[in-house]
């Protein structure tokens, strides 16, 4: 009896010990296993191609301001505030906070302990120097005007910047925001040019590496990047100008994202299981607008005839989702919107329109040329809008031609309709109101030359009013004020749309159309 219990204890010992060792092997092969998992994941390497359709003007803020520039400025240098992409609220960001002791003084504390990409040390001096070569006329800064309202900068300390302006500017934290009031490193300005070469020019979480014109911009990562090391090692630029070019480098992975998705391109991408397509309510806006000076457009009933007679939800149903419609020329996703201004503007009826027509002493309608640029967004539109006034009797000529063209015709007031748009890059209402319908701006932005000394008042307090609720409540008004005047005939506002490979992760999309790879990381 005691020689079986002896048999059954080792046979028990026995079987226990190999399942522990089997237990052990077991989890030694699952360690090694997600090792192996781990320093797979690890070994993805850190690189993303984003696809441009035009390559950069410049790479300084102070002397560009197109967007193929921003978006790589955008990485390589900052500014002193910042709109936050979910609430649309002015945060600091190189800043730290400010003050307002009267409504001309403008007191800005910088953080500190920050350096730029060539470990010169981040002080006012570089907001000064930065704001006073885009205030010098010898600059040719484009942007300008956004600082147009200072009279003077100082700097009492490393961290302390005053502004001081010649009158109460309201938007003076939205134009901190903008990128093209970005802080260059006054050493490297004065060493190179870093319109082209801007090395150490930044406080940004990347580096510029090189510029292949026509070709590609490569940034690295900043290793000491003040706000931690970003996850990206290395960020390409590509230039590929036709869309289904990029779409195509897209799907086969020789590219990483895309920003602009067009309509006809949408359903594919959507389709196809390697690549997500991100789609938001935008703020760019498309329009058709009229030459104020130009006969009969200076006539309200005519705007309201030819409003009338434009389907705009039959256009934007040929979108496939890529646009909505708002009523107003302040759309949606700017500060100043009310949806207020939706029981305003003008449904598609045509009978209303001819009768309108005759009362304007058309009744027979009339002949005109309606001004596009050769882009697709227009070329699409134009033949719609040309079909839709003929059947109130507007016999339209389309005067197509490439965009430089158009711009320069636009700005010397040569065209009678015209098709455009306007993208907002700060999310405020009034950075639309000033340069669109100002007088003062005919010649340059104001393609409408718009002239009407009530509306310029009316926008000038949208602009000098500290008080932002106030400011506000003017960018209401004048929203309502210039889409009942048919200022322009509000087509539809963009669906912004941002097209990936799976694997991107992290990428900050805004309604502006703008990205940031701050947080961006591939898996």
């Amino acid at each position: 009896m005691k020689k079986s219990l002896l048999i059954m204890l080792i046979l028990v010992l026995t079987l226990s010990f190999t399942m522990t060792a089997c237990s052990s092997g077991s989890q030694t092969n699952n360690q090694q296993a997600q090792t192996g998992e781990t320093e797979k994941a690890q070994e993805v390497p850190q690189e993303v191609t984003y696809i441009s359709m035009t390559d950069a003007v410049g790479l300084s803020p102070i002397l560009t301001n197109d967007s193929a520039s921003s978006n790589i400025i955008r990485e390589i240098y900052e500014t002193l505030f910042m709109r936050d992409p979910k609430t649309g609220e002015i945060k600091p960001l190189l800043a730290e906070s400010y003050e307002n002791p009267d409504d001309n003084t403008w007191i800005i504390k910088l953080k500190q302990n920050i350096k730029f990409q060539d470990g010169t040390p981040f002080t006012s001096e570089a907001v000064k120097y930065t704001f006073e070569k885009i205030m010098d006329p010898k600059t040719a800064s484009p942007r300008a005007s956004l600082l147009k309202s200072v009279s003077s900068i100082e700097t009492p300390d490393d961290y302390t910047v005053v502004i001081h302006t010649k009158k109460p500017y309201g938007i003076m934290l939205t134009a901190l925001a903008h990128d093209n009031l970005s802080i260059v490193n006054p050493k490297a300005d004065q060493n190179g040019d870093i319109n082209k070469n801007p090395v150490g020019a930044g406080t940004g979480p990347y580096k510029f590496v090189e510029w292949v014109p026509g070709d590609h911009i490569t940034l690295e990562k900043n290793p000491d990047y003040w706000q931690g090391a970003p996850k990206l090692d290395k960020v390409t630029f590509k230039v590929v100008p036709e869309m289904a070019t990029a779409v195509s480098m897209l799907e086969t992975g020789e590219a990483d994202f895309l920003v602009g998705v067009p309509p006809e391109q949408l359903d594919r991408l959507k389709n196809n299981p390697d690549i997500d397509v991100i789609e938001m309510q935008g703020n760019p806006t498309r329009y058709l607008g009229f030459n104020f000076e130009k006969k009969p457009f200076d006539n309200l009933k005519v705007r309201q005839a030819i409003s009338y007679a434009i389907n705009r939800d039959a256009y934007i149903a040929t979108l496939n989702g890529l646009g909505y419609k708002s009523r107003g020329i302040i759309g949606p996703k700017l500060f100043g919107y009310n949806e207020e201004i939706e029981q305003h503007g003008y449904d598609y009826d045509p009978e209303k329109a001819k009768q309108l027509l005759a009362e304007a002493g058309y009744p027979n309608g009339f002949k005109t040329t309606l001004t596009v640029g050769n882009t697709d967004v227009y070329m699409k539109m134009a033949p719609f809008i040309q079909a839709q006034l003929k059947e109130i009797g507007i016999d339209v000529e389309l005067n197509v031609m490439d965009w430089a063209s158009f711009l320069s015709y636009c700005k010397a007031g040569n065209q009678e309709l015209y098709l455009n748009g306007w993208m907002n890059v700060t999310g405020d209402g009034e950075e639309l109101l000033y340069p669109q319908f100002h007088s003062s701006n005919i010649g340059a932005s104001n393609y409408s030359r718009y002239n009407k000394p009530d509306m310029d008042a009316m926008i000038m307090k949208t602009r000098v009013t500290v008080d932002q609720n106030q400011r506000y409540n003017y960018i209401r008004e004048a929203n309502i004020a210039l889409t009942d005047d048919v200022a322009w005939i509000p087509m539809f506002n963009d669906v912004v749309t941002l097209a990936h490979r799976k694997n991107v992760k992290g990428i900050t999309f805004e309604s502006n159309g703008e990205f940031r790879l701050n947080d961006a990381y591939k898996e």
